[in-house]
């Protein structure tokens, strides 16, 4: 008989209370149509295998069911809610064979949030960027002297154009297989204005062969602007700067005969390259060619290092205009990116040791709590 009753007893679902403190809430930190709801769950809560959600535009009216979370949850996002509007929340625990309601809360109401607080530190990064850059602009404006290292492929380029004069040869540059959106040619094109000026001054022909048209209308246009700087428009040909072909391995095999028929003293190989940069490049070697390399493509970068002079490794690349021509604008820009990154390798540095440090004296002390273990700190020095 006491068996039965237990077996009876065990079979039947008793929740004793329903879901507590109920809150519902505009979620923070969002764009809108969403609202969060917070709960406690009762004390005799071993019957409760889920918690359904409920919502109205109307505290007594009709309410709908929204969603539904494990027993374990004690929070539900809805992000079905539109902007402006009341609604009214309820939350149900249900068990086997029974359930239990909430309270009836509300209105909430969602609304877009226009600041993020959670990226308050990008902000603050982005402040500080801001006033390194203005503040570089300002000094190189005023004239002062802005260290910059050197680049080795950049400060090679009047030598490499200079021994192509001396040889009676032409200077070839290729600004790589990508189109004009690439940041990687612009870059590419940015090189191509100071060569030209070189070529203009030393009165050496300069070959362009390009892959793609708008990449060629802008190199004539930059070589052209370049002659004209240099006080020799002159010697100016539209015919340098072609258009060859638009196939990977065709264009290769176009440059390499340039190359073997032309035998250039200096090849500059600027821009982004895929499986072509090594017949380039060796064939650029075969023929005695001063080469000098730039990419921003990692998986090309080993073979220019290997094969050329020179070699411009990734940023080196988008470095390259400002430390050129040292206009203040791009040379301030150029040195608040460098202290900025400063700033970042530190914060992270920082971060790291002060997190391993907190982990480290929370084990030895058994503290599980930040806020305890740096008041126990005080308390230590304080005591000592």
């Amino acid at each position: 008989m006491i068996l039965a009753f237990s077996v009876l007893f065990s079979s039947l679902t008793i929740i004793t209370s329903p879901p507590s403190q109920l809150q519902a809430f505009d979620t923070p930190n969002d764009e809108g149509h969403s609202i969060t709801l917070k709960w406690e769950r009762p004390q005799e809560n071993e019957s409760v295998k889920s918690y359904e959600i409920y919502r109205s535009e109307a505290l007594e009216g009709d309410y709908v069911m929204v969603g539904s979370v494990l027993a374990g949850e004690t929070q539900y996002r809805d992000p079905d809610v539109i902007d402006g509007v009341e609604y009214y929340y309820y939350v149900r625990a249900v068990g086997e064979d029974e359930f239990s309601e909430s309270e009836r809360i509300g209105p909430s109401v969602s609304r877009a949030q226009w600041f993020n607080k959670r990226r308050t530190n990008f902000l603050v990064m982005t402040i500080i960027f801001c006033a390194f850059v203005l503040w570089y602009i300002r000094k190189a404006r005023k004239g002062e002297s802005l260290y910059v290292r050197k680049i080795p492929g950049l400060e090679a380029v009047d030598e490499a154009v200079g021994r192509s004069t001396e040889m009676g040869r032409p200077v070839l540059f290729v600004s790589g297989l990508s189109t004009l959106s690439e940041v990687a040619t612009l870059a590419a094109l940015s090189i191509l204005g100071r060569v030209a000026k070189r070529t203009a001054q030393y009165e050496v022909p300069l070959l362009v062969p390009c892959t793609e048209p708008l990449v060629m209308t802008t190199a004539q246009e930059i070589v052209k602007q370049s002659y004209t700087e240099a006080g020799r428009p002159d010697l100016y040909k539209e015919s340098d700067i072609f258009y060859l072909t638009y196939d990977q391995f065709g264009y290769a095999a176009g440059v390499d005969g340039i190359m073997l028929r032309d035998r250039p003293g200096a090849v500059f190989l600027q821009g982004y390259f895929y499986a072509e940069a090594l017949i380039l490049a060796e064939t650029g070697h075969s023929i005695g060619a001063v080469q000098i390399a730039g990419t921003t493509s990692t998986t090309q970068l080993p073979f220019f290092v290997a094969s050329c002079d020179y070699t411009l490794i990734g940023e080196e690349m988008f470095a390259a205009s400002a430390y050129l021509s040292r206009e203040p604008l791009m040379l301030g820009t150029l040195k608040a990116e460098d202290f900025a990154k400063i700033i970042i390798v530190a914060t992270f540095l920082v971060s790291a040791l002060l997190g391993t440090l907190g982990l480290l004296l929370s084990k030895h002390f058994g503290f599980d709590d930040v806020t305890h273990l740096f008041e126990s700190l005080v308390n230590l020095f304080t005591a000592g």
